[in-house]
């Protein structure tokens, strides 16, 4: 089963301990799923996970040293074709090329109305609870 996981689920889980998202990222690497990071993904994760309020719990290095633990575990994909516009947000369009350039089961996010232009493309949008449940695991 092949994800893409949406900048808020990363951010959610290193804000806090408890919740959908902390599990996930606790549970990584797995065998059950892979990631999938492109550059643009990547940039952007860096981008928001290094924004005062989350170096307020970490310091800029342990960010940076869990972004570079998370890009050495993902599926590295390119992306030759670009969507945009599908949503309203260019950064969610992002996620959606990197999920259809990956051939992507879903993509794990907490906005999931941000994705609902999604109906007619495979990758199917769930919250980090909806994955954590499909994949079989419990809260």
């Amino acid at each position: 089963m092949r994800i893409v996981i949406d900048t808020n689920v990363l951010y959610s889980s290193l804000r806090s301990k408890k919740g959908a998202s902390n599990k996930l990222i606790s549970q990584l690497p797995s065998k059950r799923f892979q990631i999938l990071l492109s550059v643009p993904s990547y940039t952007e994760y860096q981008e928001v996970l290094l924004r005062r309020d989350i170096l307020n719990r970490y310091t800029r290095k342990e960010i940076l040293a869990f972004l570079r633990y998370f890009c050495k575990i993902c599926v590295h994909q390119r992306i030759f074709y670009l969507w945009r516009p599908i949503l309203k947000d260019p950064k969610d369009d992002m996620m959606i090329e990197l999920a259809i350039a990956g051939d992507c089961d879903f993509i794990v996010t907490h906005n999931i109305k941000h994705f609902v232009a999604l109906e007619s493309f495979k990758p199917k949008p769930l919250t980090p609870k909806e994955f954590i449940c499909k994949i079989g695991d419990k809260l």
